[in-house]
């Protein structure tokens, strides 16, 4: 069966306007806690999802029927169900914004294939056994290990009324340690992570598994030497990984377009000025190895950098075709789907302050009494006003230009576009810091985020 062919068969046969996408993916979920190997899962999926526009509304059907005979009654499906909404509906779609049609192959793992170095399952097992023993080992101090590896391979095809045929292989993986701690009855946890676009080989090519367990250890031993800290407002500067997580989180949702058109922060603040002219964030999908790079869409559209900020002013949101041509303007590739069963709706992919010129050093130097703050721990919230509050995994308190103790028990929050207003400086270094970062949104997607270091000032959370 060339599901490709039967996919333009379909789409020729009819008059309307259709989408067929077809998923396979592959994925493997391994899990070792203190010595024990606790998940080892492996899962096939494999459908199409089609859609038709048809009145000025959408119909969606998917299935795992990959017949022709099944292709025919799910576009048939898709076509009625299209029909009759746009009968009834009263606002209905204008159109969709115009696209080049994209055709080819796009292998994001194409580097990987020849590569000789990957373990087998069993290899992994014992790899990433050896590693949580690793853990444990490190001291009576530490008292618990965890684990967890999770790897995804798509293949998807996507042809349309328009002409667009494509091909793409996309795999991804990511790994997460934790140590556990305890010290004097007080206990502690910390975690490193890492993903990115490609194989285990990509995964670890610049950090083994053995540098992250240590890198978990020595974490978790800070936060049991750390001293608790009073709240309040102070000149602070946030590492790449933070900022990754205020670009995506705090930021970077308010500027989709279903939720701009819901009447997020950002409602028609086009042109405004929003951050510091030190500051300029993007929204770019095919950036190499990064964990949410995307070069086709889910509508099949080819990605591009979208600029949301420059040099402090808003200037666009993320958009799919439907909002592109009501907000009249290009659409960027952010309409993204995680399955076969989900329509594709607008996505970050990833997303990040771009450099500055600033010297780290000098900026530390430049903060008489503040602190330095670094990592995601637990978790945080961030909501439509840009409103925010991120547990800070790693903190150091800065006094008089030199970083001090660690510190924990820290929050931080405040709204996001103040919180960028206020910055004064920003570093020439850069890097993604989302490590396994899934982005929630009626669906799961894989995207990345980072920055530089910022300089600025927040809202600090804590306790005597």
């Amino acid at each position: 069966m060339n599901i490709a062919e039967n996919l333009k068969k379909v789409r020729d046969e009819n008059q309307e306007w259709l989408e067929l996408r077809y998923h396979h993916r592959d994925s493997l979920k391994l899990q070792v806690k203190n010595g024990s190997l606790t998940d080892s899962i492996s899962t096939t999926l494999s459908g199409v999802a089609v859609r038709a526009l048809v009145n000025g509304s959408w119909g969606f059907v998917s299935t795992s029927d990959l017949t022709l005979e099944g292709l025919r009654k799910a576009a048939d499906e898709a076509i009625k169900a299209a029909r009759e909404a746009g009968s009834i509906k009263e606002n209905r779609i204008q159109g969709l914004a115009e696209i080049e049609p994209v055709q080819g192959r796009f292998d994001l793992g194409e580097e990987d294939h020849n590569s000789r170095e990957e373990p087998d399952l069993a290899g992994k097992i014992k790899l990433l056994m050896e590693a949580d023993a690793e853990i444990r080992k490190a001291g009576e101090d530490i008292t618990a290990s965890q684990i967890a590896y999770s790897e995804i391979k798509d293949r998807k095809i996507i042809v349309t009324y328009e002409g667009t045929e494509v091909e793409i292989i996309d795999p991804k993986c990511d790994i997460g340690v934790v140590a556990f701690g305890e010290r004097e009855n007080q206990q502690e946890r910390a975690h490193t992570s890492h993903g990115v676009t490609g194989s285990w080989v990509k995964l670890f090519a610049e950090r083994t598994l053995s540098d992250l367990a240590d890198k978990a250890v020595e974490l978790v031993r800070k936060r049991l030497e750390a001293d608790y800290v009073s709240g309040g407002q102070y000149q602070v500067i946030l590492d790449p990984a933070l900022v990754g997580v205020l670009a995506h989180e705090a930021i970077g949702h308010t500027v989709e377009a279903d939720f701009v058109e819901s009447g997020s922060v950002v409602q028609g603040r086009i042109g405004e000025r929003v951050a510091s002219e030190l500051v300029t964030l993007v929204d770019e999908g095919n950036i190499a190895d990064a964990a949410g790079r995307v070069i086709v869409d889910d509508e099949g559209v080819k990605t591009s950098r979208t600029t949301i900020i420059e040099g402090g002013v808003l200037k666009n949101y993320l958009h799919n075709r439907e909002s592109a041509l009501k907000f009249e303007t290009k659409p960027g590739g952010n309409a993204r789907a995680f399955t076969y069963r989900d329509e594709p709706l607008i996505r970050m992919t990833n997303t990040y302050i771009l450099p500055g010129e600033s010297d780290l050093d000098e900026m530390i130097a430049g903060i008489a009494d503040g602190f330095f703050l670094k990592g995601l721990a637990q978790g945080g919230q961030a909501d439509s006003t840009a409103e925010f509050m991120f547990d800070v995994l790693e903190a150091y308190r800065i006094e008089e230009g030199k970083i001090g103790k660690p510190v924990k028990g820290l929050t931080l929050s405040g709204q996001a576009f103040e919180v960028l207003k206020s910055v004064d400086a920003v570093s020439s270094d850069f890097e993604f810091g989302l490590g396994r970062g899934y982005c929630g949104k009626g669906q799961a997607a894989k995207v990345d985020a980072g920055g530089p270091y910022l300089c600025c000032r927040v809202m600090i959370g804590g306790q005597q």
